[in-house]
């Protein structure tokens, strides 16, 4: 069961996020720059709360966004960890472009791959998702 991929479910408002800056130090999360995504409840596994994108998967062609990542430490051992928050009309988007290293490496948007089950599961997309934050 773990690690745990990141979905949607209809009519589900979903778990609280923490959102991790690069330098946390600082204590601010700004757009366009990298940041770690970690499910601030408790799950099933504890030790999986930390967002990452996983290994692609030729069956599907997709690359999923899931969790058992690390919380921190940046660079190109971490690289798969670092997500960004942008723009996207009057709303958010999030987008897999890390650049806590100089390793080039993909950067595209997140949005949603319906899988055989019916299940919205998030994925590397050219569709972005529209995302909305509130405070706890």
């Amino acid at each position: 069961m773990c690690p745990i991929d990141v979905v949607t479910v209809k009519r589900y408002q979903g778990l609280p996020l923490t959102f991790t800056p690069i330098d946390p130090k600082k204590g601010v999360v700004r757009v366009s720059s990298d940041l770690n995504i970690q499910f601030s409840a408790k799950t099933k596994c504890p030790q999986f709360t930390v967002w990452q994108l996983d290994h692609f998967d030729a069956k599907t062609g997709q690359w999923f966004v899931t969790t058992g990542g690390v919380l921190g430490n940046p660079g190109w051992q971490t690289l798969r960890n670092w997500f960004k928050i942008e723009k996207y009309d009057a709303d958010y988007m999030l987008r897999y472009c890390p650049t806590v290293s100089t390793y080039r490496h993909l950067c595209k948007d997140v949005g949603l791959y319906v899988d055989e089950y019916g299940n919205n599961r998030w994925a590397l997309s050219d569709v972005p998702i529209k995302v909305r934050f509130q405070k706890p």
